[in-house]
């Protein structure tokens, strides 16, 4: 038995019975006492490790509720266009990159967004073509849900002017019926697939390196959105011991047959590799102007795309339920997540009967009647507070409609579960950032004056409860960690500033001195 004392703390527990405290003792693990080190140490056995954390800020480890690992893993090895200000900026960074790549390999990456260029409009093939034309390249948008592709990647992937566009997608084309290079939302799978076939690397030596990353922000633990991939390399790392994020596995839509064959229930697994929901699109992103809404974008007649029509969704999610596992929804429009609630809303004797806790990820925009149905089913709000800020660019185009935008309040004063997360590689997978924009709902520069929505604003209390305390709630985790108290795991970090006497703008620059997962240092900075 490893017994160690960390000492010499404030430690801010989010345990309402016992908020603070100075010391916490671990055994193997697990806290088994929570409080002075004075009282602690009277009770630690012999032999018990001290580990003076030299009165440093504690809270428990932060757990990211929507992120790509293997998405992040892989873009830390690419191409990275998210600060090109321009087109030609971004086609600057592919010609940077291009002499590292091979004749006839595929340069993915990409992150880049439109919307925030000097003259925002989307771009084409023929400059790829004009700077890589010996490589396919496919170039993901900041949200994700468009790719920017050459004349050489559509040649591979098989597209022609006689393709017709999948369901739930489209490829553009222009006035000639060519492909323009540009793909929404399902017509990007089979790059995604591609990407995830080996094309970019070995997946579990990537996802070390990105688990160190995550380490050093704090995170302890994920909600990871890839596939099953992703799920063999996060088995693998932990076969070779090497695995120290404790990680909550979302199941992709095309693997739910398989894992209902499987046996595979969400909550199956243990606390470091765990089956959760199935993940569900929708619709598509805001960037992207792909999400449902139920009134069009100006300038048309374009209400976003129904990535999965209404019977698919209610077909799904009762296969889903009926094998006990849970669904988790992405609904970035206010149609999208209306009708996602009505199918949610016909599956509820399954979900009562499996004890299923369901999501919807990103609900950017409800009609305000919607709000409190969240709260009435029990459906867990997965949100990602870096959003706002950065769709700053493009909400101008929605002011005066009748929506309750990025309504982190309005959900947690209807009594609904609120879990945050990054949504990296869209985000960078900083809480601190998220921190920032929940509290003030601004850019990093402070802008608008006085936050976008500013009644949505929340507290920091209620965000920590979002980035910890959620999180476990929504994988049904809420027994192990979250909270810093007696028979929960040993995962917390320890902050380098004091986060509950400083602003807004000292928290976002927060940095992490140490980050512990089981009782061990999993990082140290400096180190």
């Amino acid at each position: 038995m490893t017994t160690t004392l960390f000492a010499n703390a404030a430690i801010h527990t989010l345990n309402p019975r016992k908020p603070r405290a100075s010391a916490l003792l671990v055994e193997d693990g697990i806290i088994v006492a929570v409080g002075s080190e004075a009282e602690l140490r009277a009770h630690a056995p012999i032999g018990t490790r001290t580990h003076d954390l030299e009165k440093a800020v504690v809270i428990p480890g932060f757990t990211d509720s929507h992120i790509h690992t293997a998405t992040l893993a892989r873009a830390m090895h690419e191409v990275d266009l998210r600060y090109a200000g321009s087109v030609e900026e971004a086609l600057a960074g592919v010609a940077a990159v291009e002499p590292q790549y091979g004749d006839g390999e595929w340069i993915f990456g990409g992150w880049w967004d439109y919307n925030k260029w000097q003259v925002p409009v989307q771009p084409d093939r023929r400059g790829l073509d004009a700077v890589c034309p010996r490589n396919p390249v496919a170039l993901t948008s900041a949200d994700g849900h468009t790719v920017w592709a050459n004349g050489r990647a559509l040649q591979a992937l098989g597209i022609t002017r006689t393709t017709p566009d999948p369901a739930g997608g489209e490829i553009v084309r222009d006035a000639q019926g060519e492909a323009t290079g540009i793909l929404r939302e399902s017509a990007v799978y089979p790059v995604r697939r591609l990407a995830a076939s080996g094309l970019s690397g070995n997946l579990a030596e990537q996802l070390r390196k990105a688990q160190g990353y995550l380490l050093s922000l704090g995170v302890t633990g994920v909600h990871d959105i890839d596939g099953a991939d992703a799920l063999e390399a996060y088995t693998r790392l932990r076969e070779d011991g090497a695995l120290a994020l404790r990680v909550n596995k979302l199941l992709a839509q095309n693997d739910l047959e398989a894992a209902i064959r499987n046996g595979i229930r969400t909550g199956q697994g243990d606390s470091w590799i765990r089956h959760g929901a199935v993940k569900i699109f929708a619709d598509g992103a805001v960037g992207s102007h792909t999400c449902h809404m139920g009134e069009p974008f100006p300038g048309g007649n374009n209400h976003g795309m129904e990535v999965t029509t209404y019977p698919e969704m209610l077909s799904l999610a009762t296969r889903a339920a009926r094998a006990g596992i849970a669904v988790a929804v992405h609904a970035i429009g206010d149609r999208a997540n209306h009708l996602v609630l009505n199918a949610l809303t016909e599956v509820q004797g399954l979900t009562s009967r499996h004890g299923l806790r369901h999501r919807l990820e990103h609900v950017q925009f409800l009609l305000p009647a919607d709000v409190p149905r969240l709260a009435t089913l029990g459906v867990v709000a997965s949100m990602q507070p870096q959003h706002c800020p950065s769709d700053m660019p493009i909400l101008g185009m929605l002011r005066g409609r009748n929506l309750a935008s990025y309504a982190w309040r309005s959900l947690l004063d209807a009594g609904a579960t609120v879990a945050f997360g990054s949504d990296s590689p869209v985000e960078i997978p900083n809480p601190f950032h998220g921190i920032h924009a929940a509290l003030t709902r601004t850019t990093e520069e402070g802008k608008p004056e006085g936050g976008w929505e500013p009644h949505e604003r929340i507290s920091l209390a209620q965000t920590l409860n979002a980035y910890c305390v959620a999180p476990a709630y929504a994988s049904g985790e809420e027994n192990l960690k979250g909270m810093l108290k007696p028979g929960m795991l040993a995962d917390f970090t320890v902050l380098d500033t004091d986060i509950f006497a400083v602003g807004p703008a000292e928290i976002r620059e927060t940095k992490v001195r140490m980050t512990v997962t089981d009782g061990l240092v999993r990082h140290m900075s400096g180190e």
